[in-house]
């Protein structure tokens, strides 16, 4: 089995490009989504309902799966999937009286009712959802990388016989 320099090494700069991608994407959506959401204290957003010991767990979990599902994504990958899960993970944590939009459709009595309560098990849909885009991702990916290989940067399908 022969290793061809070139191709191995933009195959490495591929995946170091991937990793820096998918940690600046991991890291902008935890700093974005906590702010937002107010998870912790800040000057732009403020919460007036405290903060579950849950809530800071899912942002964190939210923040990896984006993270990794970018990192890994593929040309025939679709980001749907993810980004429904990202947004009922938004949901469960924003604050419920905080969210204007959610107290023009429910109004503050439904929402502490009926919405507050359920908040844990949509932020947990939500990672549970975009955890499942992120292993389709991976899937996705490696079966790329077993039908493609890099020259230049650029994926190209393999020619010929076994490489």
């Amino acid at each position: 089995m022969h290793s061809d320099g070139p191709t191995q090494q933009a195959r490495h700069d591929d995946t170091l490009h991937r990793g820096f991608r998918g940690i600046a994407v991991g890291i902008a959506m935890f700093a974005v989504l906590g702010t937002v959401t107010a998870v912790w204290a800040n000057p732009l957003f403020v919460r007036m309902t405290a903060v579950g010991p849950w809530e800071f767990g899912a942002t964190v979990l939210t923040a990896l799966l984006a993270g990794v599902t970018v990192a890994l994504w593929v040309p025939r990958c679709r980001l749907r999937t993810s980004g429904a899960g990202g947004l009922a993970s938004f949901l469960g944590i924003a604050c419920p009286t905080c969210n204007k939009v959610l107290m023009l459709i429910f109004g503050g009595p439904a929402l502490l009712a009926w919405f507050d309560p359920v908040r844990p098990w949509l932020a947990a849909a939500g990672v549970i959802v975009m955890g499942y885009a992120a292993f389709r991702t991976w899937r996705a990916f490696r079966e790329s990388r077993s039908d493609l290989h890099i020259v230049g940067g650029v994926e190209t399908p393999m020619t010929g016989g076994p490489q």
